[in-house]
C-alpha cells in the first residue's frame, strides 16, 4: 500500500529520504517557479487595472495599512533600510534554512511539510498567471506610494527596478504581486517553527517572522494588504491539497518501480538456458554412470529378511 503523510503525522516514512535526491527536487521546483514568473508577465495595463481595483476594494473595506507604513518607512531610514534588506534577502534565506533544519532534526515530518510548501508555491504561480497585479510602488505617484527599494538603493545590492541585484531587475516579473508568497512562505516558516520548535526563542520567531514580513511587504510598497491575505489563503489551500499530492506521487512512484523491477525479471526468465536441452528420460531410466544408493529399508522388511520373503509379504524369520 502506498505510504501517505499529512502534516503532523508521527509515522516514519516508507523510504528514507536522501539529501542528494531532495536537493535536485527543490531546485527543480524553484526553477519552474522562477521561470513561470519570468515567462508569464501579463499585460501592463491589465496589471495596473488589477492593482487599482485592489485599492478600491480596500477603500470600501476601510483597509489602508499600506499608506501610513510606506510614509513611515520613507521618512525614517532606520526603519526603511532594514525593511528593504529584510524584503530582499530573508525570503531566500530563512525558508531553505528551515527546510534543512527540518530534514536533519525532524525527518519524519519533513516530507509532508515540503509537499505543503511546494504545492502552495505552484498555486501561487497560478495566481500570478491569472491575475497579474501592479504593486503599489509601480503605480503613478499620484496614488501616494514611494518605492523604498529605489529610494534606498544606494544602501543595498539591489537596483532601482526591483529587489533583484543591480542589472537583473529586467529579468524578474514585477507584476507577480498577487498573492504575496513573501507572506505565504513566512507563514509556512512560522507554522513549522511553532509546531516543531522546542524553545521559547523558536516560538517567538514563529510569531515575529510572518508578522514582520507582512508589515515589511506593505511598508516597502511591494504588496497590498489583500496580497498578504491571499498569500495566507494560498498556504491554507496548499495544506489541504498536500495529502492528495502525496498520495498521487506515491502511486506514480509505485507504478514506476513496478515496471522497472518487472523488466529484469522477465529478461532473466527468457534468457535462462534449459539444462536438459530438450532431453527427456522415462520413469526409471538411468543415466550412464549414474549411482543410486542401495535401499536400506523396504516396505515391510527388516534387516536380514530375504528379498523373496519381502516380496511375498511373509514375515521374516526371527533370529
Amino acid at each position: 500500500m502506498p505510504h501517505t503523510e499529512t502534516p503532523g503525522t508521527e509515522a516514519a516514512p516508507a523510504t528514507r529520504l536522501r539529501w542528494w535526491t531532495e536537493l535536485p527536487l527543490i531546485l527543480l521546483v524553484y526553477a519552474c517557479y522562477s521561470a513561470g514568473r519570468l515567462v508569464v508577465r501579463g499585460d501592463v495595463s491589465d496589471a495596473v487595472d488589477h492593482g487599482l481595483a485592489i485599492l478600491r476594494i480596500e477603500k470600501a473595506l476601510y483597509l489602508n495599512a499600506e499608506h501610513p507604513l510606506n510614509r513611515l518607512f520613507t521618512r525614517e531610514p532606520w526603519l526603511g533600510i532594514p525593511a528593504d534588506f529584510w524584503y530582499a534577502s530573508l525570503h531566500y534565506l530563512v525558508t531553505p534554512a528551515i527546510l534543512i533544519w527540518l530534514f536533519r532534526s525532524h525527518a519524519v515530518r519533513y516530507r509532508a511539510a515540503r509537499t505543503w510548501l511546494m504545492t502552495s508555491t505552484f498555486i501561487g504561480l497560478i495566481g500570478f498567471t491569472l491575475l497579474p497585479t501592479c504593486p503599489p510602488r509601480l503605480l503613478d505617484a499620484s496614488h501616494g506610494f514611494v518605492d523604498t527599494m529605489a529610494h534606498y538603493s544606494s544602501y543595498g545590492w539591489w537596483g532601482g527596478e526591483a529587489s533583484a541585484p543591480r542589472g537583473l531587475g529586467g529579468m524578474t516579473n514585477q507584476y507577480a504581486a498577487m498573492p504575496s508568497l513573501h507572506v505565504g512562505w513566512a507563514l509556512w516558516c512560522g507554522v513549522i517553527l511553532w509546531r516543531y520548535g522546542r524553545t521559547r526563542l523558536t516560538k517567538t520567531a514563529a510569531v515575529v517572522y510572518p508578522l514582520v514580513t507582512t508589515i515589511v511587504v506593505m511598508g516597502t510598497a511591494n504588496h497590498y494588504f489583500l496580497d498578504a491575505a491571499a498569500g495566507a489563503a494560498v498556504m491554507g489551500a496548499g495544506l489541504l491539497l498536500a495529502p492528495v499530492v502525496t498520495r498521487y506521487a506515491d502511486r506514480v512512484k509505485a507504478r514506476f518501480l513496478s515496471r522497472t523491477t518487472a523488466v529484469p525479471a522477465d529478461s532473466s526468465a527468457a534468457g535462462s538456458p534449459n539444462v536438459s536441452a530438450g532431453c527427456q528420460t522415462s520413469a526409471g531410466e538411468r543415466f550412464p554412470r549414474q549411482r543410486h544408493p542401495e535401499p536400506r529399508y523396504g516396505t515391510g522388511t527388516e534387516p536380514g529378511a530375504s528379498p523373496s520373503d519381502a516380496g511375498e509379504g511373509a514375515p521374516a524369520t526371527a533370529r
